[in-house]
């Protein structure tokens, strides 16, 4: 099976240790956002864990823990943004992840890694030119370290609305044009894009639109065939096999304007100050009244076939 990290928070950057702590004692547990008495309770080994997914801003604190994952399959997404602090207050120096991105890409295999150049938008400070000259600059300095490169347009979700009102969608002229030229700067490093969640209007110019976190993504960073259950996505417009999130909405400390997973700063400081590093739990332990369910898992993968054989 596939367990997820990233899509309600930045385990990586924030959670590091408590994470490290889960691989340890060999289990997680996950609050249901929707139900918080329902709690999924995840075996955390490699037996049954076939791939983890990682999808962060900040991977240098999970660099002393890496053993700790040596017997799983990982898949690694680093979001690199041309974006200052105006927009991104918490993210480190842009040139410290470029470094760490590398460093990883060398621990964990080219095709395990790749690049989240998302959200986009468009601003005075932040026009098309600006985002031509930041994507070609990261393009080059992560040539020859990952083969994909993410990228959407901003989404107007009622809590960006509210944490970020002055954003605008983005034209969809300007959507073709300004991802036509990324497309082609990505194709001189090396890179295909893949269109979160855009639909197909980019297919034409060499991008590849069928998802950007796809099962084949995760067969070939293990170099194994994985037979899936069905899901849909998380989205209509989501193509992605995404599963078992272990992350908790409003808890992501980078506080980017854009995020659709925080409500606000002020609840994601309260959530933070009840994070325990030694609780199954992301935000605070068990509570009375709580429904644990174990979940039902197994190793999807095939044992019939390798990708490495030959």
């Amino acid at each position: 099976m596939i367990i997820n990290t990233g899509q309600r928070t930045d385990i990586p950057a924030f959670y590091a240790r408590w994470f490290a702590n889960r691989l340890k004692e060999g289990f997680v547990c996950v609050r249901n956002p929707y139900d918080q008495s329902q709690v999924s309770r995840y075996r955390l080994d490699p037996c049954v864990v076939d791939v983890i997914g990682f999808c962060t801003k900040n991977p240098e604190p999970m660099f002393p823990y890496m053993d700790l994952l040596k017997d799983y399959g990982q898949y690694w997404f680093v979001t690199i943004t041309p974006y200052g602090r105006d927009i991104e207050p918490n993210v480190p120096d842009k040139h410290r992840i470029l470094d760490d991105f590398r460093k990883l890409s060398e621990i964990v295999g080219v095709d395990s890694i790749g690049w989240r150049y998302d959200p986009i938008f468009i601003s005075e400070r932040y026009s098309v030119e600006y985002h031509l000259r930041a994507f070609e600059k990261i393009a080059c300095a992560l040539d020859g370290y990952t083969r994909t490169a993410v990228i959407s347009f901003i989404d107007l979700y009622p809590k960006v609305k509210r944490n970020f009102p002055e954003a605008r969608e983005v034209p969809r002229e300007i959507r073709l044009s300004l991802g036509k030229k990324i497309i082609d700067i990505a194709a001189e490093h090396g890179m295909t894009v893949k269109p979160c969640a855009e639909g197909d209007e980019l297919a034409e110019y060499g991008a590849d639109c069928g998802g950007c976190m796809r099962i084949s993504d995760y067969e070939k960073a293990i170099g194994r065939r994985l037979i899936v259950p069905k899901r849909k996505g998380a989205r209509a417009a989501c193509a992605c096999y995404l599963s078992c999130d272990i992350g908790a909405y409003d808890t992501c400390m980078h506080l980017c304007r854009y995020c659709y997973a925080n409500a606000d700063p002020e609840r994601v400081r309260k959530q933070n100050r009840l994070h325990d590093p030694l609780s199954p739990f992301l935000i605070g332990n068990y509570r009375e009244g709580d429904r644990i369910h174990d979940a039902d898992q197994k190793s999807w993968i095939d044992p019939r076939m390798s990708l490495i054989e030959g």
